[in-house]
């Protein structure tokens, strides 16, 4: 092969992997997924999936420049945390030099910790490092430039959305989006790679829409879809671990009261944190008690969270 042929091939693979650890935030290591994911955030904001983008490729470098497990690597495993900590902090900050240079950094260091976590952790970690990241990229950016550098908070709508547009905005709101059409091209982005895990993640946002309505819950944040994607998360990642709608459903209704808890007791943002504790507390129940753990034949089902039942492309 000539050496513009293996740089091609390089550069090919790279934007795979890049692709596939975007779409790992949703379980899926697949990089049409990560493509529709990056079409629903740009959307809602070019900037944003330029974070995404950068996050992913940044926390994929250090993964590989650190000699991690390759096969774990061209999944997209260590891209995943990464790319939220970008996007996030594009979300939550204005675009100014620090907030660059925190990107970098925090994209970085989410690759470290995924690493530290799969390595040590006896349970999945999900997006615990990305929290972990941002919440301290956020008390370090404060404590420097104060909420000046802080993005002024979309406003909720004016009117209420649709049921089935706050649904679809939950589902956008696992990236910290919150308009239905990215929510519709997540979804179809997960139906991509498996369709089942789609139907977990719409289940678990209807869930969290359904239990925010019934507890009168603010419309503007019911409609932005606030109380729907921890859910949707928590629904995917308990149906990985063991395929139980029961308990899936469980862990998105565990996520609701989470989702406000952070925000209002702790004065933080909630993140992905409630999907995170929610799934922890339904894996705690099933090591007490395995019984919770059988499908209705009998037969118990064990899969790794972080690595969904797909085709890897």
């Amino acid at each position: 092969m000539d050496r513009t042929g293996w740089q091609y091939g390089v550069a090919w693979t790279s934007t795979l992997v890049v692709l596939r650890g975007i779409a790992q935030v949703m379980f899926q290591p697949h990089a049409g997924t990560g493509l529709l994911f990056l079409a629903g955030l740009a959307v809602g904001s070019p900037l944003v999936a330029l974070g995404a983008i950068l996050g992913s490729a940044i926390g994929t470098g250090v993964a590989v420049v650190l000699r991690y497990d390759r096969n774990e690597i061209s999944d997209g495993i260590y891209g995943f945390n990464s790319a939220l900590v970008g996007l996030a902090l594009l979300v939550l900050l204005r675009p100014v030099p620090m907030t660059w240079v925190l990107l970098v950094l925090g994209a970085a260091l989410a690759s470290v910790v995924t690493r530290l976590a799969r390595q040590f952790a006896p349970f999945p970690t999900y997006t615990a490092p990305f929290v972990l990241v941002t919440w301290l990229a956020l008390v370090l950016v404060h404590g420097v430039a104060g909420k000046s550098i802080d993005t002024i908070p979309a406003p909720a709508p004016r009117s209420p959305s649709t049921f089935i547009e706050s649904v679809l905005a939950g589902e956008a709101e696992v990236m910290l989006g919150s308009r239905s059409l990215p929510g519709a091209l997540f979804l179809m982005g997960i139906a991509l790679s498996n369709w089942r895990h789609a139907v977990l993640a719409l289940i678990g946002s209807v869930v969290g829409t359904l239990q925010s309505i019934y507890h009168n819950d603010p419309s503007g944040s019911v409609s932005l879809g606030l109380y729907g994607y921890n859910a949707s998360l928590a629904a995917m990642a308990i149906w990985l671990a063991r395929s139980s709608l029961a308990l899936s459903i469980l862990a998105a209704v565990v996520s609701v009261p989470l989702t406000e808890f952070f925000p209002k007791a702790l004065g933080i943002p909630a993140l992905t944190a409630p999907f995170v504790i929610a799934s922890w507390i339904v894996l705690a129940l099933l090591a007490l008690d395995p019984y919770l753990g059988r499908t209705v034949n009998g037969v118990s089902k064990v899969q790794s969270a972080d690595q969904p039942e797909a085709e890897v492309i």
